[in-house]
């Protein structure tokens, strides 16, 4: 699952982004990453690991709410079910 979110700024800064992915890895974990920065700018990754399916897309959709709470629009979601994985 892939999620791409963007804020509008106010002033002339280039706006900010969140990129939230989730994947399986090759042995049957989760991996959640999180990468947040401005854009065409540095950007910072956060790695999580998780055994369970069900806490990996649980972590996922608390990081997708965060991000909508704090004011960033969803510019490409790919790999969920239904609109921003509801």
């Amino acid at each position: 699952m892939r999620l791409y979110l963007q804020n509008l700024p106010g002033s002339a800064e280039p706006p900010r982004y969140v990129q939230i992915v989730l994947e399986q890895d090759l042995l049957g974990g989760w991996t959640l990453y999180r990468e947040t920065g401005h854009q065409g700018g540095k950007a910072t990754l956060r790695r999580e690991q998780f055994l369970e399916r069900d806490a990996a897309i649980s972590a996922f959709e608390k990081a997708r709410d965060a991000q909508l709470k704090r004011g960033f629009r969803v510019m490409f979601a790919q790999g969920l079910e239904g609109p921003y994985g509801r």
